[in-house]
């Protein structure tokens, strides 16, 4: 009687299963990458013993002063204090797209640059289009699920091809909530100065009168929709699974200014495995912007696709045109369907192979000009082949494509080219 008594009380804990995994107290190491470094999960039964070896497992990475790891009811907490270090980097680029063409770019990021805040500045500069973003972001600034930051950019462009100059600066303070791992809300309110110069005197009537500066208040809303289960994780059979990405932005411009505007955007990217080494993408991109005192919207308001949002088409080359200016268009439709399948390993890196059409539209304008300007909303379709590969982290691809529909006017580009290099 004596032995199974001992035999009892020196028998291990049972083991435990946990419907859901928490972490605490993290404030730069994602949470993803500290559930999954060392293998915390849910609906795995787990002893004492290996949640102690999980704990010793994230304290070897060096990034945390303290690892503990607990239960709460049927949730397994795993709770952090980040090693106190302000790390971050500093990169020049060289890039390639066929929007810009080649661009130098230049970026600096640190976190903790002031105590709990991440702080970014990256610049790019073209022969054709300049561009600044500049920002501090501070996680958990309001609790668990709200962040907090502010948001800084502004850009000025003299691209050949148009008949003018666009220019433009914003700055904005914004809240960020993130109720789930999925989903993320953004809301901020600041201040833009928008501009519209160096018209050609030559140019389309309706862009002449279209040049000045406005400067006011403005909104912005944002949503981004990303499930569990993006393409990086296998499923069961090691092949990625299925992933939705869904983007919403809503900004209103020029509040108390006659020329208030309303501008949405929407995008949707999927991409599904098909078996073997082929999967799916499918990709969608549609944007509206309009009046709100019933004054026109402006050249520098609308959209231009092309090149890499329509490839076969040159930058800026569909949409509404006068006298051969490209106008932009209020409303803009652009789907995308791919087939991809890896046809070699490079240096470890994945190549792939796809065939995919684009097609869409671009059209309507508030202001005609009698009637002499077609904003229809014609259809456009290309077709083509691409190639694609990340290179450390960083995608570069290749395609060629021709429109298979097009409208006079309209300017095509069968070659693109996108690739980067950091040092």
């Amino acid at each position: 009687m004596a032995l199974l008594l001992s035999g009892l009380l020196s028998a291990p804990a049972a083991a435990r299963v946990y419907d859901r995994v928490e972490v605490r107290g993290a404030q730069f190491v994602p949470e993803r990458d500290i559930r999954l470094t060392c293998g915390a999960a849910a609906g795995i039964d787990y002893f004492d013993a290996e949640l102690r070896a999980i704990e010793e497992c994230l304290m070897s990475t060096g990034v945390f002063d303290a690892v503990r790891l607990f239960s709460e009811a049927d949730t397994l907490v795993i709770e952090v204090e980040e090693t106190d270090l302000r790390p971050g980097r500093v990169e020049g680029s060289v890039m390639y797209d066929s929007q810009d063409e080649v661009t130098l770019g230049f970026s600096f990021e640190r976190y903790n640059l002031f105590p709990g805040t991440f702080g970014a500045f990256h610049v790019d500069i073209a022969r054709q289009a300049r561009r600044l973003d500049a920002g501090l972001y501070r996680s958990d600034a309001f609790g668990e699920t709200l962040d907090a930051g502010l948001d800084l950019a502004g850009y000025r462009t003299e691209y050949d091809d148009l008949a003018y100059h666009g220019e433009s600066l914003r700055g904005a303070p914004l809240l960020a909530w993130t109720p789930s791992e999925d989903l993320r809300i953004e809301a901020g309110a600041g201040w833009r100065r928008h501009r519209m110069s160096g018209v050609e005197t030559d140019a389309s009537a309706l862009l002449r009168q279209e040049a000045g500066t406005v400067s006011a208040p403005y909104l912005r809303l944002g949503l981004d929709y990303a499930p569990r289960g993006d393409a990086d994780e296998a499923g069961d059979d090691g092949r990625p699974a299925p992933a939705v990405v869904l983007g919403l932005d809503q900004y209103l411009w020029n509040l108390g200014h006659d020329a208030a505007l309303s501008e949405t955007r929407l995008r949707a990217d999927a991409q599904m495995a098909l078996g073997g080494a082929m999967r799916l993408l499918a990709g969608l991109g549609a944007g509206r912007v309009q009046g709100l005192t019933g004054r026109a919207t402006r050249a520098v308001d609308r959209f231009h696709p092309g090149a890499d949002t329509f490839r076969g088409f040159a930058p800026r080359g569909i949409g509404p045109r006068d006298r051969g200016d490209a106008l932009g268009a209020n409303s803009y439709v652009i789907a995308s369907l791919e087939l991809q399948r890896e046809i070699a390993e490079i240096r470890r890196h994945d190549l792939r192979a796809g065939v995919f059409t684009d097609i869409g539209s671009a059209w309507d304008l508030d202001d005609t000009l009698g009637g002499r300007i077609d904003d229809a909303a014609h259809l456009r379709a290309t077709l083509g082949l691409s190639l694609a590969m990340d290179l450390d982290g960083t995608p570069a691809s290749l395609y060629l494509a021709r429109p298979v529909l097009d409208e006079p006017g309209d300017r095509g580009q069968v070659f693109g080219l996108s690739v980067s290099l950091a040092f």
